[in-house]
This record gives structure tokens, C-alpha cells and sequence, in this order.
């Protein structure tokens, strides 16, 4: 992403939190659940990618002979990519709510 589209989704951020600070607050937002309903399911993903990844390798590693060496390192390397993409993922969260947590009232 450039700085430009950057910096154009925190002026629509701030838009929109301008906005919601001028409507009355609901008590259960259906879109918070959902957030929070992907993030969870996605999180959980990447914990079962790397438990099959541990499983194969120590399958491996006692001799099962049904598993072979390109299948533990596809598992390994999946397991890892997927671990770096939450976190970048995590990274641009934690980004967002400090720029949310910076911006004047």
C-alpha cells in the first residue's frame, strides 16, 4: 500500500469516527462480533497449521513411514508463512489503534 492510500483510509477513519461519536451508541454492535468472530477463526487456523506441522515432523522423526521429508517441510513452511501473516496482520492492528488512539477530540 502507498503512503497515499494510507493515508487515505485514516481520513476515512476519522470521518467515520466523527460520525459515530454524533450517533448514540448501540449496546451490542453486530459488526464488532464479527470482527472478533474472523479474528478468532483465523487465529485458530494458523494453531491447528502448526500443530499438523509439529504432528508430521515428530512422525518424521520416529520413522512413520508414511510421512516424507517434502511433506513435513510443505507443513513447516505453510505453518510459517501463515504464522507471519497474522502477524503482520496483528502488526497493522496495533498500528491502527495507535493512530485512533492519537487522534484530537
Amino acid at each position: 500500500m502507498s503512503d497515499v492510500n494510507i493515508n487515505q483510509v485514516l481520513a476515512q477513519m476519522r470521518s467515520m469516527s466523527l460520525e459515530a461519536s454524533n450517533k448514540p451508541q448501540e449496546s451490542d454492535s453486530e459488526g464488532g462480533s464479527d470482527f472478533a468472530l474472523l479474528l478468532k477463526q483465523s487465529i485458530d487456523s494458523v494453531n491447528s497449521t502448526q500443530k499438523q506441522a509439529g504432528q508430521l515432523k515428530r512422525e518424521f522423526e520416529t520413522g512413520n513411514t508414511d510421512v516424507s521429508l517434502a511433506e513435513v517441510m510443505i507443513a513447516s513452511q505453510k505453518a510459517s508463512v501463515s504464522f507471519q501473516a497474522m502477524l503482520q496482520v496483528r502488526n497493522k492492528l496495533v498500528d491502527a489503534y495507535q493512530e485512533i488512539m492519537n487522534i484530537p477530540l
